[in-house]
């Protein structure tokens, strides 16, 4: 089911900052790089940004060549592979993967590295480079989001360490059909404090 979330900017903000929203990745290894899925601009005091938060997810594939295959819907638990058919590269469903938590893509293709990448409402989510033949990209994701503030980010661009070691503040979205996400703290001078983000008026699922 997918969850119905309310971005309302309470904070002391005087810098127009940009809230950065995404997930990490955790089937692979600690420094994996993410992807800022959703990057909300212009957000006044007081003002309000409501989005959709999908259970949903699609995985696509490109090829070395520079194409892009049909985004499929992805499960956990199911192996999506990148192979050469007689009309080219296509990506398909493969069965099971090895582990019920992942998504998983292998390339299978004779020859020539693919990126694989996975999209939640039509926004890139996640994305895994340069997976040579026979080797394959895995993709967990918690039921939690990550948000923060950061400056010239890029929705859809993956962030810099820096960034990602900056934004702390990690939102459990198990059990929630609908939530505020309250952002306080902020402002000018010696008495600012950094920024929160809590959720509230939480309807259960």
């Amino acid at each position: 089911m997918d969850i119905q979330l309310n971005f309302i900017n309470n904070s002391n903000d005087v810098t127009n900052s940009d809230v950065i929203i995404f997930q990490k990745n955790v089937a692979t290894d600690f420094d994996e790089l993410a992807v800022a899925w959703m990057v909300i601009r212009n957000c006044g005091f007081g003002d309000n940004h409501p989005f959709t938060f999908p259970m949903s997810m699609y995985v696509s594939a490109s090829d070395s060549w520079g194409n892009y295959t049909p985004q499929l819907a992805a499960n956990n638990g199911e192996l999506y592979s990148m192979q050469l058919t007689t009309s080219g590269d296509k990506l398909v469903a493969s069965g099971s993967g090895t582990s019920p938590r992942e998504v998983q893509v292998r390339n299978d293709l004779p020859r020539g590295a693919i990126n694989a990448s996975i999209y939640k409402s039509g926004k890139l989510l996640a994305t895994k480079t340069s997976i040579a033949p026979q080797q394959k990209a895995v993709f967990e994701f918690k039921p939690t989001i990550w948000i923060g503030v950061a400056s010239q980010i890029v929705q859809g661009q993956v962030m810099n360490s820096a960034i990602i070691s900056n934004i702390n503040t990690e939102l459990s979205l198990l059990g929630i059909a609908s939530a505020d996400i309250i952002m306080t703290g902020g402002g000018p001078g010696p008495n600012s404090t950094p920024f929160a983000f809590n959720l509230e008026n939480i309807v259960t699922a």
